[in-house]
Formats: structure tokens, sequence, C-alpha cells
């Protein structure tokens, strides 16, 4: 199944939450929310910062993952944001397709940020128009 990192931060409801249950409940809680979409906990950490929770969870589908990014969101103690993890196998396999598409992609030069590249666009616009 694919992995999915799930990054929460939580409300000020989400962590009155986690100070009345503490972290362990939490976990608990996550487990069968992912589990309810088909999921499987993998990791959970709680951290300092921006983001309270980081969690590595299968989901059998990216539907699944953004149905739980979209409940989690929805309930009000959490922002959650869900990112697709990708094997060190997977990358290399992306790799390979990209040297494939790197033959047919498009020879394109622009002059972005020289006085004359931008005149001349301006130029080609004014000659161009009726």
């Amino acid at each position: 199944m694919p992995k999915y990192l799930m990054q929460v931060s939580l409300t000020k409801d989400g962590v009155k939450g986690v100070a009345k249950d503490g972290g362990t409940k939490r976990r608990q809680a996550a487990e069968q929310f992912f589990k309810s979409a088909g999921g499987k906990l993998e990791a959970l950490y709680f951290a300092f910062g921006d983001t309270d929770v980081f969690a590595i969870v299968d989901f059998p589908d990216n539907v699944s993952a953004a149905a739980i990014s979209l409940a989690g969101n929805g309930a009000g103690q959490a922002n959650v944001k869900a990112t697709v993890l990708i094997t060190p196998e997977e990358m290399d396999q992306a790799a390979q397709k990209a040297k494939v598409f790197a033959h047919r992609a498009p020879k394109v030069q622009l002059q972005i940020g020289t006085r004359d590249g931008a005149e001349e666009k301006r130029r080609a616009l004014v000659r161009s128009r009726p």
C-alpha cells in the first residue's frame, strides 16, 4: 500500500484533547481513524513547532488518504496535510522515465529579467496588434 506523511497542526480544541487524554490515547484514536478508511498507522510522533503530529500511514489509495484529510480538517480539532511518500525504488523508476521525457521536451529559451528581452517582447506585442 502507498505510504503517506500526515502532518497535523492541532487547533485549540485539539490541544485541549491531548492535554486531557494524553499522547497514547490520541495515538489509539488516530489508529482507529486511519483504519476506518482502510489505513494502517506505521508511526506517530508528537513534535514542537507549527506541526504538532507527524504520522506515517499506509492507505490503499489517494482517495482514502484525501478522505481522511478532509474528515480530519472538517472535525475542527486539527488541520491535516497529507503528502504522498515515494520509495527509493519508485524514485529510480521516475528517474528512468524522466530520461525518456527529457528527449521529447520542447527546446524553449526565454530571456527573463533582461531589459532587452522585456523590450523585445513588448515590441513584438505592439507589432502584432491590428
